[in-house]
C-alpha cells in the first residue's frame, strides 16, 4: 500500500519560513520523480516544484528563489524549505510520486500564511 504523508504546515507570519516534509513508504522512492503541488479553494491545483531521481529541480515562477526541493533517498523522504513567505503562498499543499503513467498523492497540509 502506497502511502505519502505531508507535516509541517502551519501557520507563520509574512517573510517567516516553514519546512514542508513528505514521507513515502510503498515505492522504489529512489525511482520516482517527486514533487509539491499546492491549490486553494476554487482554484486548479498548482505546481510548486519537482525533483527528479536523478536530483534534477524545476520551480514555479512564483516560489524561485524562495523555496527550495530537496530528498532524501535514505530515509525515503522529500522536502520543501519555504523561505520569505507571502500571503499568496497560503493554501494546501500536496506531496505527489510519479513514475510513467503511474502517481500517487499525499492527503495535503495546510500552509497559511497572515499577520
Amino acid at each position: 500500500q502506497v502511502q505519502l504523508v505531508e507535516s509541517g504546515g502551519g501557520l507563520v507570519q509574512p517573510g517567516g519560513s516553514l519546512r514542508l516534509s513528505c514521507a513515502a513508504s510503498g515505492i522504489i522512492f529512489s525511482i520516482y520523480t517527486m514533487g509539491w503541488y499546492r491549490q486553494t479553494p476554487g482554484k486548479q491545483r498548482e505546481l510548486v516544484a519537482t525533483i527528479g531521481s536523478g536530483g534534477s529541480k524545476n520551480y514555479a515562477d512564483s516560489v524561485k528563489d524562495r523555496f527550495t526541493i530537496s530528498r532524501d533517498n535514505t530515509k525515503n523522504t522529500m522536502y520543501l524549505q519555504m523561505n520569505s513567505l507571502k500571503p499568496e503562498d497560503t493554501a494546501v499543499y500536496y506531496c505527489s510520486a510519479k513514475l510513467g503513467a503511474r502517481g500517487y498523492w499525499g492527503q495535503g497540509t495546510q500552509v497559511t500564511v497572515s499577520s
